[in-house]
């Protein structure tokens, strides 16, 4: 039988996943917002800043597959970010954003 899947094992995986152009993870960022984990199912919210951003399945993918490769059904749900998340984002981005 395949182990159970712990909240804690999902949070270390996900804790260590960063945007690829701003030195932030993208849990600190606020773009995952939330994650339900039952049994092997888990459940992530993205909040992005903006509808349609451009690298939306990359960042989606970034945290699907490190999931996944923990044995993980994985459940994607899309926001938009609050004003107060956006404000957040945005200040974090300016001070955070890497040269590519």
């Amino acid at each position: 039988m395949a182990k159970r899947i712990s909240e804690e094992d999902i949070q270390k995986v996900v804790a260590q996943v960063k945007h690829p152009a701003i030195d932030h993870t993208l849990l600190d960022l606020g773009i995952v917002k939330d994650i339900t984990v039952e049994s092997n199912n888990v459940a992530v919210t993205f909040a992005f800043p903006f509808p349609n951003i451009p690298i939306k399945d990359r960042l989606v993918n970034s945290i699907r597959e490190p999931i996944e490769e923990l044995g993980a059904e994985v459940e994607v749900k899309i926001t938009e970010m609050n004003q107060e998340e956006l404000q957040k984002f945005l200040t974090m981005e300016q001070e955070a954003w890497k040269a590519l």
